[in-house]
């Protein structure tokens, strides 16, 4: 196992440049995508590493109920510094699993909340809500459906508002929730991938951009719209049920939608800044999931063998 198993808790590193260079000269739709999946599997290789350094520093603590043999100096031997970094793991997961738990705790909380507010009302796709506080944000559900209030309406022109609609549709017909849910709790399980999350973040909010402005056929009128409901939704207090919505840098948006369309080529090429970044933050994810698994594989026939029959 060696020093493999500590290589998926700072691979995470490798995807740094990525993370910036995709928000620039990816199409949005192509950079969500990649982030999320990059995030995700650093995330799990790294939490997996972890967990397997809890399993040697639980073994060393006296009064454990693993097996003698799991402290034996054969599993000791198999991980660099197994008594600092085998009991240093144990807080370290917990604090992961604790992290994780409480962002799924809040994801469901808000979405229980959202969907009370609309008690009572019929089951349209648009809910327009008599509110003074400007907001809107889709709901994902079966079927999903998009929540508006009457303020924020009050303070749009009729082709903003189509813009508007076409932008939270997207979100729920590119299921947007998963991406920034996945983001979330990678974050959480490894401080390393926290750009990557601000990265989906907003390549996800373009990605809705970029839908509503084919949608209406004028990327004018959808960066009016952003500019204006930001700038109404400004006042609305954190804890509104707008949290279900992830705004992005709005002035980044509104000038990359005053910009010419990005290109929908899925890939960049190879020999440019962007193209040796999605490779190496491929390589990377590559690299952890081969780390992890030897790391795995290792320390279970090692476990396996210590075992007394």
């Amino acid at each position: 196992m060696g020093l493999f198993v500590f290589l998926p808790l700072v691979l995470p590193l490798s995807a740094w440049p990525v993370a910036r260079l995709a928000e620039l000269h990816l199409h949005p739709r192509t950079a969500t995508r990649l982030l999320t999946w990059v995030a995700a599997v650093m995330a799990g290789c790294s939490t997996l590493c972890l967990a397997l350094l809890v399993v040697v520093g639980t073994a060393q603590l006296p009064g454990n109920p693993l097996p003698d043999g799991w402290a034996g100096p054969e599993v000791r031997a198999a991980v660099p510094r197994d008594g600092v970094a085998g009991r240093a793991a144990i807080p370290a997961l917990g604090l992961v699993a604790a992290a994780c738990g409480r962002t799924l705790w809040r994801h469901g909380r808000v979405t229980r909340r959202a969907r009370r507010a609309l008690t009572g009302l019929r089951g349209a796709p648009v809910a327009v809500l008599p509110d003074a506080t400007p907001y809107a944000y889709a709901l994902p559900g079966t079927p999903g459906r998009i929540v508006v209030t009457t303020a924020l309406l009050g303070g749009l022109a009729p082709a903003e508002r189509r813009a508007l609609f076409a932008h939270e549709r997207a979100h729920l017909a590119a299921r947007h929730h998963r991406h920034l849910l996945a983001v979330h709790l990678a974050a959480r399980a490894n401080p390393f991938l926290r750009p990557l999350r601000s990265a989906v973040v907003y390549t996800a909010e373009r990605w809705a951009d970029e839908e509503a402005a084919r949608v209406v056929g004028d990327r004018r009128v959808v960066a009016r719209a952003i500019g204006k409901a930001a700038l109404l939704s400004s006042a609305a207090p954190t804890p509104t049920l707008a949290a279900l919505a992830a705004t992005g840098p709005v002035p980044r948006r509104v000038a990359a939608l005053l910009a010419p369309a990005p290109a929908g080529r899925r890939w960049p090429p190879v020999f440019t800044a962007v193209g040796a970044a999605v490779w190496g933050a491929a390589a990377g994810a590559v690299a952890s999931a081969m780390s992890s698994a030897n790391s795995a594989v290792t320390l279970f026939l090692i476990l396996h063998t210590a075992t007394p029959l």
